[in-house]
């Protein structure tokens, strides 16, 4: 079942609505203000890595101009 989660435009509250089938139909509205106007916001995800697990994910750092940094995570299994 996916979560989606939203951003109320007038009240600024974040909310979740499940779908349980794809022609589900949902009471769309800020369950704060009751508001129609919304956004919807990317959820945020966890990844927890037990230790021992084998291959340990590496943090790669480089230069990416103006000073800055950026930063990628090699996280280690399958790849598409």
């Amino acid at each position: 079942m996916p979560i989606f989660e939203f951003r109320c435009l007038e009240c600024g509250n974040i909310f979740e609505k499940i779908a349980v089938k794809s022609d589900d139909t949902m009471d769309m509205q800020c369950p704060e203000c009751k508001s129609e106007s919304f956004e919807r916001v990317l959820s945020k995800t966890s990844h927890v890595m037990a230790k021992g697990a084998g291959e340990k994910p590496t943090l790669t750092t480089k230069s990416c101009g103006s000073g800055n940094s950026c930063y990628t995570l090699n996280v280690p299994g399958p790849t598409k």
